[in-house]
């Protein structure tokens, strides 16, 4: 794995698109983190943070399960958007049960700021 940040101009346009999808879904719900995933389809997914009294998920652990639920058995990439400093290590360890190819860390206005590729 490498890591490192980028801009969108150096990133694949469908990685870009995921930044997009995440970062609307955060915006249009207020919610804390805003995530996409891409299966081994191309089918994508998107979630927001889901904070209740008897369950809670992070933006990518939702997005992520609605991946595998809707029969998902890879990803090929995995978008966080969120104005947390840093990925917590259980959104990368559920992203790397699927293996995902990339995983991309991106702030409210869509810059990433860690890119990890396998």
């Amino acid at each position: 794995m490498t890591n490192g940040t980028g801009n969108l101009a150096d990133m694949d346009p469908e990685d870009v698109k995921l930044i997009t999808l995440a970062r609307s879904s955060r915006a249009r719900n207020g919610a804390a983190e805003g995530a996409a995933v891409r299966d081994e389809t191309g089918r994508t997914y998107v979630a927001t943070t889901v904070a209740l009294p008897s369950l809670a998920l992070s933006a990518l652990q939702a997005a992520v399960a609605a991946a595998v639920s809707s029969g998902a058995s890879s990803l090929e990439a995995a978008v966080v958007v969120t104005a947390a400093a840093s990925l917590p290590a259980s959104d990368t360890a559920v992203a790397g049960d699927l293996g995902t190819a990339v995983l991309v860390f991106a702030t409210p206005d869509g810059t990433p700021v860690g890119v990890t590729r396998t």
